[in-house]
């Protein structure tokens, strides 16, 4: 007579651990850093890139192992997706950060001219994004142009020059008086355009330092160029958004915003009185987009 047996299934073991990163892995992740710091490059024309967002998206070790090689260059991840690929901005500490002295190499300002050139580049954001849910939306397309933003920087310079003369304060700072409020006023000062003698508009004038600013941030893709009305029309990318995004919080972008700007959506911009001009305050110092 035989034994009755009953069978069952096998306890299930332990998960498999996933397989141990390799040294092929860490190229992989590196490519995909140096894709990021293209800023031009689009994921949807690249399958490589495609491809490796995918894994980033996928594959949480991998994910890790492409962040902490972010990290280790110096720099921090905004967002890894489709829309605005692996996007990346520079830490202070970053040897890919952009100082003010080297963006004023770049477009061969002249070192007094700094101020006004971080205000050319906090103007353009302000002016892409107005509202904290224009921000908020991954949809929203900004639009400004050159000489809407001199237009709008003007504007702001008239109305705190006339509280500063309600409120009998010193509206003649010395011109290389530091903070936001002293650069202001020396662009109120400033020729908005100037020609030289074959008609284009000076490098120093107002227009000239937007211009400078706006072709900049094309050139890292942040801007497009959509034609050549108001001395150049540009839209906003999602990495700019990004980048927006980030700096959102600095003292001397509030001040912009807290002034009234009200988009059109021909890339100009005017101005209404804020709610409560009382609460008006510059922040002296107030910090500029790039690193000292």
């Amino acid at each position: 007579m035989s034994e009755h047996v009953e069978w069952s299934e096998p306890d299930a073991g332990p998960a498999p651990a996933s397989a141990p990163l390799t040294p092929a892995d860490a190229a992989d992740a590196a490519r995909l850093v140096a894709f990021g710091l293209q800023p031009k490059l689009q994921p949807a024309r690249d399958q490589e890139y495609a491809d490796l967002l995918r894994r980033h998206r996928e594959d949480p070790a991998f994910a890790r192992l492409a962040d902490a090689v972010a990290a280790g260059l110096g720099l921090i991840v905004l967002e890894v997706s489709p829309r605005a690929g692996m996007a990346v901005t520079a830490a202070e500490d970053s040897v890919f950060a952009v100082r003010m002295g080297d963006y004023a190499r770049r477009t061969s300002a002249d070192g007094g001219d700094r101020f006004l050139h971080g205000l050319a580049h906090l103007a353009v954001a302000a002016m892409a994004f107005p509202r904290p849910e224009d921000l908020a939306d991954d949809g929203y397309i900004g639009r400004v142009s050159v000489n809407g933003v001199d237009a709008f920087v003007r504007q702001a310079c008239r109305r705190l020059e006339e509280r500063a003369e309600e409120q009998g304060e010193n509206t003649d700072p010395a011109t290389d008086a530091p903070g936001l409020e002293a650069a202001w006023r020396i662009w109120a000062r400033r020729s908005a355009a100037g020609a030289t003698k074959d008609a284009r508009r000076l490098a120093g004038s107002t227009t000239g330092i937007v211009g400078k600013a706006v072709a900049f941030l094309t050139d890292s893709g942040f801007l497009q160029r959509t034609g050549d009305d108001n001395g150049g029309t540009y839209r906003t990318t999602a990495r700019y958004q990004l980048q927006v995004r980030d700096m959102a919080g600095s003292a001397a972008l509030a001040e912009l915003l807290e002034l009234g700007v009200v988009p059109v959506t021909d890339g100009t911009a005017t101005l209404l009185p804020p709610d409560d001009t009382d609460d008006l305050e510059l922040v002296a110092d107030a910090g500029l987009p790039f690193h000292s």
